[in-house]
């Protein structure tokens, strides 16, 4: 059944009838002992006593929520250091796998096709692999092992911001 409250949200409501602690009626305590008493918040409300009564269990369960690690860094500006990387051997899938290949392998010589990384979100160029075509890759930074086969190969490699 349905009852509306004075801010005109319906609510459900059970029956009384199906309620818990029907069954508790005339039992003086309702399950919380006569002793010990139920009171409100016998061990402070959320988080409280973490460093103090319930020491214990945060330190068994959750080490390491207290305290400090590393330094400090003031206006971090997120993103700087992500670098996506590719291998050499790869960088022809980006372009179309083997007929990229074969058109850089059969162009003119003087001509080689240019593969610009940083349009593909790939910044970095590993030496992973072997190239025995030339190609002209643009990329924000390159390995010493990647420029050097790639210019044994008769290609350039060509910075970009």
């Amino acid at each position: 059944r349905v009852v509306l409250t004075s801010s005109k949200q319906a609510s459900t409501t059970m029956p009384t009838r199906l309620h818990k602690n029907r069954k508790k009626r005339g039992h003086v305590s309702a399950g919380h002992g006569r002793i010990g008493k139920h009171r409100c918040h016998p061990g402070g409300r959320g988080n409280a006593g973490g460093q103090h009564h319930h020491r214990t269990l945060m330190d068994k369960y959750h080490p390491g929520y207290f305290g400090k690690v590393g330094m400090r860094q003031f206006h971090v500006l997120k993103n700087r250091k992500f670098t996506s990387t590719i291998n050499i051997d790869k960088i022809f899938s980006l372009e179309g796998g083997a007929e990229a290949y074969a058109a850089a392998k059969s162009a003119e010589s003087g001509k080689a096709p240019v593969i610009d990384l940083v349009q593909h979100g790939i910044f970095k160029l590993l030496g992973n692999g072997q190239i025995s075509v030339p190609v002209i890759v643009k990329a924000k930074y390159f390995t010493k092992l990647a420029e050097k086969k790639i210019v044994a190969a008769g290609g350039a490699c060509l910075l970009t911001a």
